[in-house]
């Protein structure tokens, strides 16, 4: 069957086709009657890349059927005969499978085409997003760099910082931002934050936090290697994110999605230890050597069930950047890796999937990251979503 070939053949055409080859795939499909007009601009203008266009070709004609593939393979044949015989078509078999292309990540977000934006806001499974409250989004950015013991200091994370706040300018959130904060001043930012008068107006928000940590806190920059008993450690209990924005304390907040992501350590399981910003060193990880947190910073998941007239904590996912106990790694000269992910993913693919699914994308980005002896793998937390979030860039 044409159909079966042509899927078979799927990964090496989109990986080998050029862009012009698809413009005279497409005239000659379109004069045999095996697309429509409306079915070729569709392919052109809703696919940025060249093999996103290649792939989209390549499926719609192959589920249309045996008679439908032979035509194009019979156009391919005629317009690049190489092409033709390296894919293993002129003998009539399939060529033997290939491996998936790398998949190509954009540099710039990708925006929402206006029908799927229109064909969501009927779905009672997702969170409204009308362009009013769209129009009405704010986010918070909060970015500890440099510490006053300097060997803390965070090599790289001024890319953090400006990489985030152009992937959530570009969603069209109007971004609070705040730069080297202790603990209690990260704190005071959130409560601060959730009295904004824009969260009557908006969908969603976005709480970003960048810094060392540990298990369920993220540190200030008056952080110490080790702490005294008689001293206050310099850290923001990651728990009180859900306490300020919560329905008890952010009435404005109630049923619109907030997602939280956090780039910190929590953790130096593994024999990690502590680690400055050498000038040999390009990745490192933000753990500053803790002694064993206290049950109370280690308890962050436990609720108590208490009767409410509305759910204490609903309409949460949160994206931290490792998993309990263990470190996350940065570049000195890119930034940390979880940013890095989160901005490719997002930029390439916000357009079309919800938030859990580009948080399940940017997981799977670690799966193959290995340098050496180090791993890391994001963890989602606390997912209180009860119907799917779609950003809709560009709408």
């Amino acid at each position: 069957m044409a159909d079966k070939e042509l899927f078979g053949v799927r990964s090496k055409f989109v990986d080998k086709v050029s862009k012009e080859l698809i413009s005279q795939l497409l005239d000659d499909i379109l004069e045999d009657g095996v697309l429509n007009d409306g079915e070729k601009d569709s392919i052109l203008e809703d696919n940025n890349s060249r093999a996103d266009k290649a792939r989209c070709l390549i499926d719609m004609v192959r589920r249309k059927g045996d008679e439908a593939s032979k035509k194009m393979i019979a156009r391919l044949k005629s317009r690049d005969p190489s092409l033709y015989s390296e894919l293993g078509l002129s003998s009539g078999q399939p060529a033997p499978p290939a491996a998936e292309p790398p998949q190509e990540w954009s540099t710039t977000l990708i925006r929402t085409t206006e029908a799927f934006w229109r064909e969501k806001q009927n779905d009672r499974n997702i969170y409204p997003a009308p362009k009013s409250s769209i129009r009405n989004r704010v986010a918070l950015l909060i970015t500890n760099i440099k510490f006053t013991d300097e060997k803390f200091s965070r090599k790289g994370a001024e890319k953090d910082k400006e990489n985030m706040e152009k992937l959530l300018t570009a969603l069209g959130y109007d971004v609070v931002k705040h730069t080297n904060l202790t603990g209690k001043a990260i704190d005071d930012s959130i409560i601060e934050f959730s009295k904004h008068p824009k969260l009557k107006e908006t969908d969603s928000v976005l709480v970003v936090i960048m810094s060392h940590g540990k298990l369920g806190a993220v540190l200030g920059v008056n952080c110490k290697n080790e702490t005294s008993g008689d001293e206050e450690p310099d850290e923001f209990l990651i728990n009180n994110i859900y306490k300020h924005l919560g329905s008890e304390k952010c009435s404005a907040l109630l049923d619109k999605p907030k997602i939280i992501i956090i780039q910190a350590c929590r953790g130096a399981e593994g024999g990690s230890v502590f680690v400055n910003d050498g000038a040999n060193s390009a990745l490192v990880c933000d753990d500053v050597r803790q002694p064993d947190p206290s049950p109370s910073a280690g308890e962050e998941n436990l609720e108590d069930d208490t009767l409410r007239c509305v759910h204490k904590e609903k309409d949460f996912i949160s994206l931290l950047s490792s998993t309990p106990d263990t470190v996350s790694y940065r570049q000195t000269d890119r930034g940390s890796l979880l940013i890095q992910y989160v901005v490719e993913v997002l930029n390439t693919s916000a357009h079309e999937d919800d938030i859990e699914e580009l948080f399940r994308k940017v997981m799977q980005r670690f799966e193959d990251f290995s340098v050496h002896t180090k791993r890391q793998m994001p963890t989602k937390d606390r997912c209180t979503l009860t119907k799917r979030f779609y950003l809709f860039p560009g709408v």
